[in-house]
């Protein structure tokens, strides 16, 4: 596996331990339709919350959040749509993206951007 395929792996379970301590219920993780892919679909006081995972060992390219772009962003949506169409019986969703900065095994720092963008 690929060194960065590695790095998203666990900066996807760090995210996920981080949302259980904040009382988070983890509904489904790498979430596929077609071909687009929601890294952690959760759910917190009744609200369906998107999330996409950015995990960084440096900043060489920006900070993680930064890559998380309008196409990544259209992609969610469309596959957020997709769940919704299947798991109607929410009512109010929410998209989130979770950055975090590694430094070496030890995470540096994680920042959790709620309602990140519509």
């Amino acid at each position: 596996m690929a060194k960065h395929n590695e790095t998203g792996i666990k900066g996807e379970q760090i995210a996920e331990n981080f949302l259980l301590k904040k009382g988070y219920i983890i509904l489904h993780r790498n979430w596929r339709f077609e071909k687009k892919e929601i890294d952690i679909i959760a759910e917190t006081a009744g609200l369906l919350v998107f999330i996409e995972v950015k995990t960084r060992n440096r900043l060489d390219f920006g900070f993680p959040e930064e890559a998380v772009d309008y196409r990544k962003e259209e992609h969610m949506k469309i596959a957020a749509e997709a769940f919704m169409d299947a798991n109607n019986n929410y009512k109010q969703v929410r998209f989130d993206v979770i950055s975090i900065l590694k430094q070496g095994e030890n995470v540096k720092e994680i920042l959790h951007i709620t309602d990140a963008f519509y």
